[in-house]
């Protein structure tokens, strides 16, 4: 299964494997496995970039710890992301107070 750029409404944006989405009257449902939320980043303009090129300073970043399960509603868009945006948004470190 492949990593993919998740952006909802208003619960932000997510990095993870989209078991299933589901269209509601709430709007898009998905079903999000190793996810990550992604509160900020550095070195891509958008997430279209992001989830081609990944990011350029991931010490600057802001992606928090995985969560191994999650459902998000009103999904705007799903993005799925290369290989090279894999390697590079995996290596960012978590970012936790």
């Amino acid at each position: 299964m492949e990593k993919s750029i998740i952006r909802t409404n208003r619960a932000g944006v997510f990095y993870a494997e989209v078991i299933e989405s589901t269209p509601t009257s709430a709007g898009v449902i998905a079903k999000l496995k190793d996810c990550r939320r992604l509160w900020y980043w550095d070195g891509a303009a958008s997430l279209s970039q992001l989830a081609m090129e990944g990011v350029k300073k991931p010490g600057n970043c802001k992606f928090t710890v995985t969560v191994p399960e999650m459902m998000v509603v009103d999904v705007i868009e799903i993005i799925p992301c290369t290989e090279k945006a894999v390697k590079s948004i995996d290596a960012v470190p978590v970012w936790k107070m």
